[in-house]
């Protein structure tokens, strides 16, 4: 790579790819985190029901996504039009989440097609952005460039909601969070558009084959690159771990705002509140988490990264006071962080020379092919048990409350099952380190 593409790639290209962070974590912050997941389980359906079909459209948009991006990401990659679905999927994410102000109490259909489409948009925008990362940068300057990312897409989470908040203070009713969808939506959109002026990819799109289509092509692809890491036992045993306990972390953060309503009767603001709280302090975890990781070794930064989010989830079934869920929070919000950087981290230490971005991006891709399944158990076990509960003769307040402390319980077993086999993974500093 030559001194020119590394003066652009500083300049303007990572500035770029920065912003879109800042720009999709709005998203996150607010359609997933705060507010429409609260907004749609108490307004819009209401009762443990809610609970239930919110997990159920986050399975659905996470089962279509790990469908659909393993062979769009391959396509992708072999004709260099990587920005091309990525603005296809950003714009479907800006669209339906614009939408989402219609949605009012009753419109449960809608209010679930109209977020699938909005969190497939958003989850398959991720993949195609996450593989730009090799295009703009180094392999030796992969993890600060990922790393600023992450901060700033924080930053940009935390924003959005400081902007939000005082309105929804100010402002009674639903209007004025219907509203927040909106201002979520051209928040996103605004940030991401100097990655489509800003970022040019470097790759040269391949020559379709005689007889060949560019869905064999995808396939044939993934297969090569399946095939091509079985000589790294300890990466595969790493993704297998990854993918289990990033299924409880998807289940802490998709079902946050709702256990905070049902549990401790969180108002909207509070929620708002909560979610910044936790954003503030994963902005430290990430940092702290890559000072540990330096000094004690990734792996074992990312156990002990674990052992406090599995602490702070069995914490929060016991919880009593809002007080105590907003330590929680910090404490999860901490731990979370690092569990995810960490874990991005030690896919380019298990990477040998050459293969970092093959390495990335299956690790990108792989990292959604399970993830609609801990959503959906959450989903149907707060519903199942909090209904099981009412018909024992509980109040169906109390019921609904003891549902969401046994589906917090399952996500411990996914911690913790992810944790037990992270214990058997090679340490990958030692390779890394001599090679």
């Amino acid at each position: 790579m030559s001194l020119i593409h590394k003066i652009k790639s500083t300049n303007k290209e990572h500035l770029a790819w920065y912003l879109y962070d800042f720009g999709n974590s709005a998203y996150a912050a607010v359609i997933l985190l705060a507010v429409y997941s609260a907004y749609f389980k108490g307004e819009v359906v209401g009762g443990a029901e809610g609970s239930q079909l919110w997990g159920y459209s986050v399975g659905i948009a996470m089962l279509v996504v790990s469908v659909t991006a393993p062979i769009l990401g391959a396509i992708a990659d072999y004709t260099a039009a990587k920005k091309r679905f990525l603005f296809f999927y950003s714009s479907l994410a800006w669209l339906f989440t614009g939408f989402l102000f219609f949605v009012q109490r009753g419109d449960v259909v809608l209010g679930m097609i109209l977020f699938i489409l909005a969190e497939i948009g958003y989850r398959s925008s991720q993949v195609f952005y996450n593989s730009l990362l090799p295009e703009i940068a180094d392999p030796e300057e992969m993890g600060r460039v990922s790393g600023n990312a992450w901060a700033i897409g924080s930053a940009g989470g935390i924003l959005a909601l400081l902007i939000i908040l005082p309105m929804i203070i100010i402002f009674d009713g639903t209007f004025i969070i219907r509203l927040s969808f909106i201002f979520t939506s051209l928040y996103f959109a605004a940030s991401s558009l100097p990655v489509f002026f800003w970022i040019k990819e470097k790759s040269a799109a391949k020559s379709l084959p005689e007889g060949k289509n560019y869905i064999s092509i995808g396939f044939e692809r993934i297969v090569k690159t399946a095939r091509s890491l079985s000589d790294y036992k300890d990466y595969i045993r790493f993704l297998i771990a990854f993918l289990i306990y990033n299924d409880g972390i998807l289940m802490a953060l998709n079902f946050a705002s709702i256990i905070g309503a049902v549990l401790f009767g969180m108002e909207q603001q509070q929620l708002i509140i909560f979610m910044i709280l936790v954003q503030f302090t994963s902005v430290f975890g990430a940092f702290i988490g890559g000072v540990l990781g330096d000094r004690l070794g990734y792996k074992r930064t990312l156990i002990l990264s674990l052992l406090l989010m599995i602490a702070a989830v069995v914490w929060m079934i016991f919880a009593q006071t809002v007080i105590g869920f907003y330590i929680i929070g910090a404490l999860a919000g901490f731990s979370l962080t690092g569990v995810q950087s960490i874990s991005r981290t030690l896919v380019g230490m298990f990477a040998p020379k050459g293969k970092s971005a093959e390495f990335y991006g299956f690790f990108a891709v792989t990292g959604r092919t399970s993830s609609f399944i801990g959503p959906t158990v959450y989903g149907l076990l707060a519903a199942q048990a909090a209904w099981w509960f009412e018909s024992q003769g509980y109040t169906a307040q109390l019921a609904e409350q003891l549902g969401q402390r046994i589906a917090i319980g399952s996500i411990t077993l996914f911690l913790i099952g992810g944790l037990l086999i992270l214990l058997k993974v090679g340490d990958p500093r030692k390779a890394f380190i001599s090679s």
